[in-house]
């Protein structure tokens, strides 16, 4: 399985992308993020499903942009990779249906073209086709999305700025990696500032936050104690007297 967020905030991009890969009973670490860079010219892209789907529609794209193609709009560099997902599928769908593989890439792209007006996040589904995120829906998760949720949901918003988001995107990977062991370290973040033109990329070992998981997990034992009992009284009223208690 996979973890990859994608969080928008009026101040950039934040990113976040394990790299497990677990094929049957074997477990490797690879890169599950693309990043194209030059002038006036930032995006990446992450993926979750077939590493194989994934990594034939990479090379695609990438050889477009080798061959001179540019896009000015992250939405046209999107539809390129739609279409490069789509080709992967003419060519290798049957194949893997009949080896008993669904052909399967969910797609984040992020980034900022030389004619957008700001940082833009999108989704895109193996079908091809995408959706923008807004204000409405700050972050996207693909793959193992779950138990990460929640903190997203209740801290995040437009005005959150890019290291509140990238607290609240590792909690949200932490609490994914405590639940499930398909999703572990390290961990890929990739950072956009809005009009920069310049990601940054950073790569995480457990080491390096195993203490910041430390600090949650005592923080939310405190704040459970904390919590007022009086509510539960009445239940817990009802509960008979066990003998020699």
């Amino acid at each position: 399985m996979t973890y990859c967020l994608g969080i928008k905030v009026k101040e950039g991009l934040v990113a976040l992308a394990d790299t497990r890969i677990t094929a049957g009973t074997n477990t490797t670490t690879k890169k599950k993020v693309y990043i194209a860079q030059k002038d006036n010219y930032s995006l990446f892209i992450m993926t979750s499903g077939l590493r194989s789907v994934r990594d034939k529609a990479v090379h695609y794209f990438q050889e477009l942009i080798d061959d001179g193609v540019v896009y000015n709009k992250l939405f046209k560099a999107v539809n390129a990779f739609g279409e490069q997902i789509k080709r992967v599928a003419e060519e290798d769908r049957l194949s893997l249906e009949r080896a008993g593989l669904k052909f399967n890439l969910n797609t984040i792209v992020g980034g900022q073209l030389k004619d957008d007006p700001d940082h833009k996040l999108f989704l895109l589904y193996s079908e091809g086709n995408w959706v923008e995120l807004d204000e409405g829906s700050p972050y996207v998760i693909i793959g193992n999305s779950g138990q990460g949720k929640a903190i997203l949901n209740r801290v995040l918003n437009d005005d959150s700025t890019m290291k509140q988001a990238l607290k609240a995107g590792f909690l949200s990977f932490d609490s994914t990696r405590v639940s499930n062991n398909d999703v572990d370290f390290p961990i890929d973040v990739v950072l956009y500032k809005k009009d920069s033109f310049s990601i940054v990329e950073h790569r995480y070992e457990q080491k390096d936050l195993a203490r910041i998981s430390e600090i949650w997990a005592e923080k939310l034992k405190q704040d459970l104690d904390e919590i007022p009992e009086d509510w539960m009284d009445r239940s817990f009223a009802k509960i008979p007297v066990v003998p020699g208690e």
